[in-house]
C-alpha cells in the first residue's frame, strides 16, 4: 500500500480530482497555501495499491502543467511611495510524495 500527497495549484485541483476519481482512485482533498506569494494550493491525499502508483502519477502529470504568469510585487520607494513591479513566475505543477503505508484501515 502507497500514499501519494500531492500539492497542487488550485486551478488544476477541480480537474485532477475528476478525473481520479474517474478512474476509481479514493481521494481527500485539503484546502492549503503556498509560502511564495501565498497562493492557494490544494492537498490531495491518495491511499493506493502499490501496482495503482504509476498510473495516478501519471493523471497527475498529465492534468498539472507548469505555467507563467505576470504577478506585480511592490516596492517602497525612497520617498515612501509605492511601485508595483511586474514579475514573471511559474505556477501550476505539482510537487508529490509517494510514501509506504505500514498499515491501513478503513472502518
Amino acid at each position: 500500500m502507497k500514499l501519494i500527497i500531492a500539492i497542487v495549484h488550485d486551478e488544476d485541483a477541480h480537474a485532477l480530482v475528476k478525473k481520479l476519481t474517474a478512474e476509481d482512485f479514493g481521494v481527500t482533498k485539503l484546502a492549503s497555501t503556498g509560502g511564495f506569494l501565498k497562493s492557494g494550493n490544494t492537498t490531495l491525499i491518495i491511499g493506493i495499491p502499490k501496482e495503482r502508483v504509476d498510473r495516478a502519477l501519471k493523471i497527475i502529470e498529465e492534468t498539472c502543467k507548469t505555467r507563467k504568469e505576470i504577478t506585480t510585487t511592490t516596492s517602497l520607494m525612497g520617498d515612501n511611495s509605492v511601485m508595483g513591479m511586474p514579475l514573471e513566475i511559474s505556477v501550476g505543477g505539482a510537487t508529490i510524495f509517494v510514501v509506504d503505508v505500514e498499515n491501513y484501515l478503513k472502518l
